[in-house]
């Protein structure tokens, strides 16, 4: 199976111009100018973008696809989230995780979830483990569940300075580390640790000991929420200076709380010099978003969206980033870090995963492993209605 889209104005997520993309079953199979007409057994007519904006689709590293919540009760668990609400929000790639509830939410419900998001048209991965130590596993082990299950490439989402966490020692977070990495090593998956940051004093320091006093490559630690307190921002931007690979969280910031909005957050990440590589941005989606009182019991929640991703990449770029510099934190960034193969870019031998944007970087249209789907997640535009 072929297919021809012409005209469009990729962004791969560097700026590659007007080019024409030949996609291969599931894969793109060719990017260039001018491509000859592709016989006439190739599946469908071409698409002419007429210089429409192609960027790839985006790469979400932090979702709760089981459901979040439950810190107010049973009353305040959160559903699942179907697969055309994470198509319809420019997602082709998400990894999920277990948050606060790692007991009546399990990783064998949270693999089920993910498989399922896989038979409906996506990519999906996951964590083991959750909020507390031990981390929550299907075989018993961490290293055994990044062995044996196909889905599972790393650990998280473990809390740190945050009163709902185990309030985990140094030795114990450096040895889910390091059963992460060695996992990782053993499986050529991604291996990371994927932590929660609270509003605790101790910020990031935990990290800080942990990468001081152990042996191991600083890409094993993948720190979340650096966004929500500005002081925390400042650490983690130093953090990536050495090496770690920070993320950003596309939460609402209420005006004159003490966080960074995620575009704001991501033009002073980029701001400071530290390595453009070296951050990440994710939705949260699915997840609770709890305001505490001060005796630790829920006041408020709302619930994160997964559209929160591609409003961040629209609003960073409004805040004064150029798409091509924005991009990569959605996209690339993710996909290297966490080791999912021709995800996070288009280029020849990528996996057929792509947005087409207006003019005003909302959705258009997308292609999820070859297969069009229209802006409301379901598929699937006739061509002229792509390009229209």
């Amino acid at each position: 199976m072929l297919s021809l889209i012409r005209n469009a104005r990729l962004f791969a997520p560097t700026d590659q111009g007007l080019c024409d993309l030949v996609v291969t079953d599931r894969r793109i199979g060719h990017v260039g100018r001018e491509i000859e007409e592709l016989p006439s057994w190739c599946d469908g007519a071409p698409v002419d973008l007429e210089g429409r904006l192609v960027v790839p689709a985006l790469v979400d590293g932090h979702v709760h696809v089981t459901g979040g919540g439950g810190e107010a009760g049973f009353g305040s668990r959160i559903l699942p989230l179907a697969a055309q609400v994470y198509r319809a929000a420019g997602t082709g790639t998400v990894v999920g995780l277990l948050g606060t509830d790692d007991t009546t939410r399990t990783t064998e419900s949270l693999v089920a979830w993910t498989r399922e998001l896989n038979a409906h048209g996506l990519t999906a991965r996951c964590f083991t483990g959750g909020y507390h130590v031990p981390p929550r596993t299907l075989t018993g082990t961490v290293r055994g569940d990044l062995a044996w299950i196909d889905v599972i490439i790393g650990v998280g989402e473990l809390a740190i300075s945050d009163h709902r966490s185990s309030h985990p020692s140094v030795a114990e977070i450096l040895r889910i580390a390091s059963d992460a990495h060695v996992g990782g090593l053993m499986t050529g998956k991604a291996g990371v640790l994927h932590l929660h940051l609270g509003d605790g004093p101790a910020g990031l320091e935990p990290v800080r000991r942990v990468m001081s006093e152990g042996d191991l490559p600083p890409r094993v630690f993948h720190p979340s929420h650096v966004n929500r307190r500005k002081a925390l921002l400042e650490e983690a931007i130093a953090l990536a200076a050495d090496g770690c690979t920070v993320d950003i969280t596309a939460f609402p910031i209420e005006e004159g709380e003490d966080g960074w909005s995620a575009p704001d957050a991501l033009v002073r990440y980029l701001d400071s010099g530290a390595p453009p590589e070296n951050v990440t941005v994710s939705s949260d989606g699915g997840g609770c978003l709890p305001v505490f009182t001060s005796e630790g019991t829920v006041a408020r929640y709302d619930v994160a969206a997964p559209d929160a991703l591609m409003r961040a990449l629209r609003e960073s770029v409004a805040a004064g980033l150029d798409l091509a510099s924005a991009l990569p934190a959605f996209t690339s960034n993710p996909a290297r870090l966490l080791r999912l193969a021709g995800k996070g870019t288009v280029t020849r031998g990528s996996a057929a995963d792509l947005l087409v944007l207006n003019e005003d970087l909302s959705l258009r249209a997308a292609m999820y492993a070859g297969a069009w789907y229209a802006p409301d997640g379901f598929p699937a535009p006739a061509p002229a209605e792509v390009a229209r």
